[in-house]
């Protein structure tokens, strides 16, 4: 079950390599990090190629969930297609939400758009290089979205571009992989006319978010390679917090 390389280049892992490596090293930090189990229910948010879930159906169990949803029609499509005809307990859904970058034809406004899920549903909800392409009010509301959907002690893995003194200082250096020269308040971004592209969030201002949403970060964060850091787990700082 291996997304063409059009299904894989809109997720941002256009080669093999990359595919794989990325799906074991977060299957690894969701069972590590959150201490995922392998009955439990997850929620996988812009979900893309379902490189998470092709992983996952190698470590949940039958009584295991997944549910994953993208803006991404094409995608969506090829997982529903390809996995969840192998496995029943993984479903995908298409939503139809704008996004300036990934979804310019997006009906839906992502900061209303309501999880299609009951209450409390999830022990474990991931948003994987998400929050990286969306602006302040739409990340306000996911955020509420994923405290919504999740059960009480359930936890959130989210990543992000989080600057603080150590990363803007490398930025300034210019050893960042990314320059987020465009300074928009609590955010940067690399472009002005497609923020979206990559943005990048004060730690202080999401911080606040998580207090407002009643999820509490779970320490420390593990901060990331992206900005040129020495010591990392992965490219993308990664928050896992835990519902209250």
């Amino acid at each position: 079950m291996i997304p063409p390389l059009r299904i894989r280049a809109y997720s941002g892992i256009p080669t093999l390599d990359e595919y794989f490596k990325g799906g074991h090293e977060f299957l690894d930090i969701l069972i590590n990090l959150c201490q995922l189990k392998s009955n439990e229910k997850v929620l996988d948010v812009g979900c893309g190629c379902g490189q998470m879930a092709i992983f996952l159906t190698k470590y949940l169990s039958n009584v295991g969930l997944y549910e994953g949803f993208d803006i991404n029609k094409a995608a969506i499509g090829w997982c529903n297609k390809e996995i969840s005809s192998r496995h029943r307990n993984f479903t995908f859904s298409y939503a139809d939400v704008y996004n300036k970058y990934y979804n310019p034809g997006g009906y839906l406004k992502p900061s209303e758009f309501k999880f299609p899920f009951q209450s409390q549903s999830f022990d474990l909800v991931l948003l994987k290089s998400v929050f990286t392409h969306m602006l302040p009010a739409d990340v306000e509301n996911y955020l509420s979205e994923v405290s919504h959907v999740l059960k009480k002690g359930g936890r959130s893995l989210i990543t992000f571009f989080l600057l603080n003194d150590e990363s803007l200082e490398h930025i300034k250096r210019g050893v960042s992989s990314l320059n987020f020269r465009y300074d928009m308040g609590v955010y940067r971004t690399i472009s002005p006319y497609e923020p979206e592209a990559a943005v990048a969030y004060d730690e202080r201002f999401i911080r606040g978010l998580y207090d407002d949403c009643k999820l509490e970060i779970m320490e420390p964060i593990q901060f990331g390679s992206w900005c040129g850091r020495s010591r990392f787990l992965s490219y993308q700082d990664i928050v896992v917090a835990s519902r209250l």
